[in-house]
């Protein structure tokens, strides 16, 4: 199933069950916050044993594509030259960060303005997201890097249902890329 429709229907389960639990009692409220805590400790200890694998196995496969342009931009898209060890930990990175901003933003949440509800469904959708990420299909449930998985992937979209990005990867866009001059610099 399309994981963009699993979370939400996992949102829409959790807000009613969030309806039913009583946050003002204040060890149901603690017991939702360790819900959380646990849920990103988890997260970073996946991300921690993906780097390990990504290390481990250090594959310096030479990487080309054309990254598309920013939105907007009316600039042709940059040729990126970089080895599949160097995207991996790039990738790797993106996720830690992005998972550093849902934390920083529940805290602002819950602790500013004292919403507890979105406590319980980002205690689920991140670790959901983490298990269904394409690093943590490669490098912790082994699947081949093929079809889908070859990289470089796509970008994700900014809004549910919107494509993203596509890089390209074919050999025609990369050599106009080199030919053009657009990048093509080793990322060490």
């Amino acid at each position: 199933m399309n994981p963009q429709i699993t979370n939400l229907v996992v949102i829409l389960v959790m807000m009613q069950l969030s309806k039913k639990i009583p946050f003002d009692d204040p060890m149901v409220l603690n017991g939702v916050r360790a819900l959380y805590v646990a849920s990103n400790v988890i997260i970073v200890a996946i991300y921690l044993y993906i780097q390990s694998r990504i290390n481990k196995t250090k594959d310096m496969t030479t990487l080309k594509y054309v990254e598309p342009p920013q939105m907007g931009s009316t600039e042709e898209g940059k040729l990126v030259t970089t080895t599949v060890h160097a995207y991996d930990i790039q990738q790797l990175r993106g996720m830690f960060k992005s998972q550093l901003m849902g934390v920083g933003m529940m805290g602002v949440m819950h602790i500013y303005f004292k919403y507890t509800n979105p406590l319980l469904i980002q205690s689920i959708i991140p670790l959901k997201g983490a298990f269904e990420g394409n690093l943590s299909k490669i490098h912790l449930f082994g699947q081949p890097a093929a079809g889908d998985l070859k990289r470089p992937w796509k970008a994700a979209g900014g809004f549910p249902g919107m494509p993203g990005a596509d890089m390209k990867s074919d050999k025609k866009s990369i050599e106009a890329a080199e030919q053009a001059g657009r990048g093509g610099v080793k990322e060490e």
